[in-house]
């Protein structure tokens, strides 16, 4: 009886060393099918890096985008300030040209009378020109002192309550360009 008894326990130990084995064998196997997973999956120190290349990239291009840019724009302004006077030339070629042909024909007639309508001809015609470009006069005409508009350079006593801090006189004409003034009117304020 012991004897079988032992065969028994050794048959049990092959079983169980056999049992063992395959259960390395699964777990090395298992282990390595882990490892191959983790080896797709990208270390993380790998990852960083790639994304910090990625932006480093994208800030390069970001930095040369605006560089182009501000060149691009600093062209433009340069530009429009070298040719800003264009539409204002353009404007006024005309009234040159017309003083031109009323300076040949003035040559020709001693009549003050013509010699004034051509002039006041070409007046308007520079003042329409002007208009066109944004450029107005500023009233005086009866209007209040106004600092932002007049420059008073002298005052006149002895008006008249109604015309204390009126405009008087005119004695130069004031000009805005798109409602900005480019020339106070220089004007005689009632004291």
């Amino acid at each position: 009886m012991k004897e079988e008894e032992i065969k028994n326990q050794e048959e049990e130990n092959i079983l169980d060393n056999e049992e063992n084995s395959e259960n390395s064998k699964n777990s090395e196997t298992s282990e390595s099918t882990e490892n191959a997973e983790n080896s797709d999956e990208k270390d993380p120190l790998e990852t960083a890096l790639d994304e910090i290349e990625q932006l480093k990239d994208k800030y390069l291009r970001s930095v040369a985008e605006f560089d182009n840019y501000r060149k691009r724009t600093l062209k433009e302004k340069a530009e429009l300030i070298l040719n800003g006077g264009e539409k204002a030339v353009q404007a006024i070629l005309p009234v040159i040209d017309d003083m031109e042909r009323a300076l040949e024909n003035g040559e020709k007639t001693d009549d003050p009378a013509v010699l004034r309508e051509g002039m006041e001809l070409i007046y308007q015609k520079f003042m329409k020109a002007l208009e066109s470009l944004g450029v107005k006069k500023i009233e005086t005409e009866d209007a209040d002192f106004d600092t932002d508009m007049h420059e008073a350079v002298a005052m006149v006593p002895g008006m008249g309550d109604d015309k204390k801090g009126k405009v008087i006189d005119c004695l130069q004409t004031g000009y805005q360009l798109n409602d900005k003034v480019i020339r106070h009117a220089k004007v005689a304020v009632g004291q």
